[in-house]
């Protein structure tokens, strides 16, 4: 294990870390999948493509 995963463990042990932690991996997620959405709507993909896009975002918003 390296230094860094170590401390990455450490410091996930840590109640308010970890939240924040997970908090920001989520935003990150959301804000990655916006862009590709908003790629994907400027390339004119299908409407079918779009809304299977938006809803895998509402899936990864509402189990949040």
């Amino acid at each position: 294990m390296s230094i860094a995963e170590r401390y990455l463990k450490e410091q996930l042990s840590s109640e308010e870390f970890r939240r924040s932690y997970l908090e920001e991996k989520m935003k990150l997620d959301i804000e990655y999948r916006l862009e590709d959405l908003k790629k994907a709507i400027q390339k004119r993909k299908s409407p079918d493509e779009l809304i299977e896009r938006v809803e895998n975002l509402e899936k990864l918003v509402m189990g949040a």
